[in-house]
């Protein structure tokens, strides 16, 4: 059977610039976490905005983009990684079965990763979506109003009103500890996944013969009748 050889446009603009936009963006928030809080934030937000675009873009975008096109069975991903450890190719016009995973385990964990440094951001700072409105604020406020009012009207609660607002500090200390560390778990685990993709990149490139690098770059693909 002789292969019918060709070249296809397999990724369109929106997928190239916005994985690379991604990379770089996310580096630059992991590295600028303490030193540069106002970086690291505009870099989270550049991440977020891309994840929006990008699961929509699952459902809506070109063929190859469509998450309809690359999310496999576990017994497919299986079967592919099998194959790969034994040296048998398999050809993927789009992504194959294990990068298919891959991208889905990497938008769960970006998006968890965001997440939870929005809601760190607004514990910390009262900024972001997460932030308490104004309206809120202006609630507690008038709260702690009238507690210094009954305070100053009354001494002898002086040691039980003291007890609740140290309560209340440290509802928002552990509320601020719970937040970080949950950020930081998602954040290396984030870090974790894109080392894996790296080393799948890698290692599928070298198996299936394939220049994925130069695809995700220039967006077309060699393609021949072994491509399904």
């Amino acid at each position: 059977m002789t292969n019918d050889n060709k070249t296809l446009k397999v990724w369109e603009p929106l997928i190239r610039i916005g994985h690379w936009t991604l990379v770089i963006a996310f580096f630059t928030a992991y590295f600028t976490e303490d030193d540069f809080m106002s970086l690291h934030v505009w870099a989270g937000y550049v991440v977020g905005a891309y994840l929006l675009i990008r699961i929509l873009w699952g459902f809506v975008g070109g063929k190859y983009a469509r998450f309809s096109n690359f999310v496999y069975s576990p017994v497919k991903i299986i079967g592919y990684l099998k194959n790969m450890i034994t040296r048998k190719p398999q050809h993927y016009i789009g992504h194959n079965p294990a990068g298919g995973a891959m991208v889905i385990a990497l938008l769960f964990s970006l998006s968890a990763t965001t997440l939870t440094g929005l809601k760190l951001y607004a514990v910390e700072d009262n900024k972001g979506p997460f932030a308490i409105s104004e309206k809120q604020t202006l609630t507690q406020i008038q709260a702690s109003s009238l507690i210094s009012v009954a305070k100053a009207e009354d001494d002898e609660n002086e040691g039980e009103e003291s007890v609740l607002i140290d309560h209340e500090q440290e509802t928002d200390k552990q509320g601020e500890e719970y937040w970080e560390e949950l950020h930081e778990i998602f954040a290396n685990l984030t870090l974790l996944l894109v080392f894996l993709h790296i080393f799948g990149v890698v290692a599928s490139s070298y198996i299936d013969k394939e220049k994925l690098v130069k695809a995700m770059l220039t967006g077309k693909k060699d393609i021949d009748n072994t491509y399904q």
